[in-house]
């Protein structure tokens, strides 16, 4: 993946979010699942349809002090996108959290969610004043790896978390990233 190939936006509005883009948003999380991938849907085969109501909440929660939407686009195509928040509960309010970062099928492997983990730390740290972030990622589909290798520390697990169908309960690796 060529630097100039890839270009990075954030949202922090709900009205930031034009149709094409909410269009390509929800097709890559319909892929992304469909795929196998950890997005939030346990039982594929999904639709827009039936993501279409999870992004609308997303959106509808943008804002610039609590979350913001960023993608990844190459030559123009959206490749990956995630969702940063933190809570203005003072007390908590030096982290937040990620949710959702997936990339396109056809770009793994190029670098792209790698790219995409470091500009939200960037975001995080440098424009929305974060000391920390946090993340829940699927156990058992190497994903505890891949945040490995960028710096997170698995600190906890939740045994049997998630339950993707009768007899297939994965743990929840629970990570953070400090300092940013």
């Amino acid at each position: 993946m060529t630097a100039d190939a890839l270009t990075f936006q954030q949202f922090s509005s709900p009205g930031d979010i034009d149709s094409r883009l909410r269009r390509a948003l929800a097709e890559c999380w319909v892929e992304v699942t469909n795929a196998g991938g950890a997005a939030g849907f346990p039982f594929p085969p999904v639709d827009v349809g039936t993501v279409t109501p999870s992004l609308d909440r997303i959106v509808d929660l943008l804002s610039p002090d609590t979350s913001r939407l960023l993608t990844a686009t190459v030559n123009g195509e959206l490749a990956g996108w995630l969702n940063v928040r933190r809570d203005s509960f003072e007390l908590i309010a030096h982290w937040g959290t990620v949710h959702h970062v997936q990339t396109r099928t056809a770009v793994r492997g190029r670098g792209v969610g790698r790219a995409l983990m470091q500009e939200v730390r960037r975001v995080a740290r440098d424009e929305m004043g974060l000391e920390q972030l946090r993340l829940a990622a699927r156990g058992g589909v190497g994903l505890e790896d891949f945040y490995g290798r960028l710096g997170w520390k698995e600190v906890g697990r939740w045994p049997g978390a998630l339950r993707l169908a009768a007899g297939d309960d994965r743990d929840e690796a629970l990570m953070i990233l400090a300092p940013l």
